[in-house]
């Protein structure tokens, strides 16, 4: 049996990524016959803002044999413990009144057969606490810049669940030097021309510096353009601009003032008269950028929006304008998109650098090391358009719930622009929390009590009022919330503040 030979198409996060769990996953170094390569242009610089992650990147990096204390020093990382939406409810009221709530990566806190979650919702609404702030630590833990876990507590583990915060530029390095180290080739060079043959699969492709470079399996890394599986192969792109309306963003990184603030331990997303703003907060700096519909708000409004929210206008801003949508095969012949050539959602809730680990991971178990090189084709592109599918549900979630009066929210909550499939469980849930049998697995980004701490968030309402006596242990659930109520306190004292604990792993 012949090599098989892949080639990577671009860098950056999608491509360095990649190359490195491919080059792990199928031990290149002591398999002679598997090559990897990675073409990239030094003069097509990577997109590269403050980006954040989900929970899953900690398998990923620990699978790649990178370093925790080592990453977070590279990439000027931070932790994170989850979003909090601001303004998403309705917007700050004449009288000061403003309404926030945390997505925490933590599950809610449950028991041998007793879920938290039917005991709050039979609660007071008056008087209950928030959702999450009731069946989690880790809600107090956040809101007090806390971090997850206190220093010396092992590589990629700690006491409540996280993920970080980064530069995509710096990331992107130290994923090419451990990719380099694993044996994959790193080829600097323009592509210029992709050659097909008979068949419509790629021949080759061109480049100005190094001619022509064959392969077996082509990965498109090479983000929104889209060299290989769009411009060269034609797959359609679906927009989801009807679901999502997003469509633009503009960037910035903002210095801290004092090198002591605190820094906050999730993802704000702050939502504005149509969109929000993320802020996400480095080791030495802010990446604040807002993300709008160009249908509901123009560039300079947005640009309004950003200095209002940073408070000054001494920062350059980058425009990054996006289609929302996805294609809808991503595995064409012997061609496999990863990435912003594969399709972009929107930056909430870290779907981006999600995503490319789902496709990566998938490509490494269905490699398929004879015979035909898209055998795994048509499974792949099932798994990843699902995948694409069940996330645009979720984003949705978070808008479709919003009581704001603008425009862009109103369309929002329109049912015309509402998937069936989310409509439906929508229907479901107003009388039974969501639950795992509403997801299957291996098309799902996010488990059934993500949704969960969005919909209460969101006071959607869930009514068990007609079931109470199903739910009789009362008493039993009251001592859990408690002993949550103790647990967070306790651990709100004992862990470092987030900043203290970034200081002293970069010390």
């Amino acid at each position: 049996m012949g090599k098989r030979r892949i080639l990577i198409v671009g860098g950056g996060t999608a491509g360095w990524l990649t190359a490195a769990y491919l080059a792990r996953y199928l031990d290149i170094a002591d398999q002679a016959q598997i090559e990897i390569s990675l073409l990239e242009s030094p003069e097509l610089g990577i997109i590269g803002v403050g980006e954040g992650t989900f929970p899953t990147i900690r398998s990923t990096l620990k699978f790649l044999g990178i370093d925790e204390t080592q990453f977070i020093r590279a990439t000027s990382a931070t932790f994170k413990q989850g979003i909090r939406f601001n303004d998403w409810l309705h917007a700050p009221q004449a009288d000061g009144t403003r309404h926030h709530y945390l997505h925490p990566f933590e599950a809610p806190f449950y028991t041998e057969g007793t879920s938290l979650v039917p005991y709050w919702l039979l609660q007071d609404e008056a008087v209950r606490p928030p959702f999450a702030e009731a069946v989690t630590i880790q809600n107090r833990v956040a809101e007090s810049r806390r971090a997850p876990k206190k220093q010396g507590e092992g590589e990629f583990s700690g006491p409540l669940n996280y993920a970080y915060h980064f530069d995509a530029a710096k990331l992107a390095r130290i994923l090419k030097a451990r990719a380099v180290e694993l044996g994959v080739r790193h080829l600097a060079g323009l592509l210029t021309d992709v050659a097909l043959d008979s068949d419509g699969a790629i021949a080759r492709v061109e480049t100005r510096e190094l001619g022509a470079l064959e392969a077996d399996l082509y990965i498109d890394c090479s983000g929104f353009r889209a060299e290989l599986i769009g411009k060269a192969l034609g797959a359609p792109f679906k927009s989801v601009r009807d679901v999502l309306f997003a469509d633009r963003a503009l960037a910035a990184k903002i210095p801290y003032g004092d090198p002591d603030a605190p820094i906050e331990s999730f993802t704000i997303a702050a939502a504005h008269e149509a969109g929000w703003t993320w802020d996400i907060g480095l080791e030495g700096a802010r990446g604040i950028g807002t993300v709008y519909s160009s249908a509901h708000m123009t560039d300079d409004e947005a640009a309004q929006v950003l200095r209002g929210y940073i408070g000054h206008d001494d920062f350059s801003a980058r425009l990054l304008p996006f289609e929302p949508g996805y294609r809808e095969t991503q595995w064409v012949k012997n061609c496999v998109a990863v990435g912003l050539s594969g399709g972009f959602v929107e930056p909430l809730e870290s779907t981006g650098v999600l995503l490319i680990e789902a496709a990566v991971g998938m490509i490494a178990e269905l490699f398929p090391h004879g015979g035909p090189v898209d055998a795994p084709a048509k499974r792949f592109n099932q798994l990843i358009v699902g995948r694409y599918e069940r996330i645009i549900d979720f984003l949705k979630l978070h808008y479709c719930l919003s009581r704001r009066e603008e425009p862009f929210w109103r369309d929002n909550a329109d049912p015309a622009s509402i998937p069936d499939t989310l409509q439906e469980l929508l229907r479901q849930w107003r009388h039974r929390p969501p639950g795992r049998f509403d997801f299957l697995l291996d098309l799902e980004s996010f488990a059934f009590f993500n949704y969960q701490y969005i919909l209460y968030g969101m006071d959607f309402r869930t009514d068990l009022s007609g079931g109470r006596g199903d739910f009789p242990n009362v008493a039993a659930a009251e001592k859990l919330f408690a002993r949550i109520r103790g647990f967070s306190e306790r651990a709100t004292e004992d862990l470092p503040t987030h900043r203290a604990l970034i200081r002293a792993i970069n010390a």
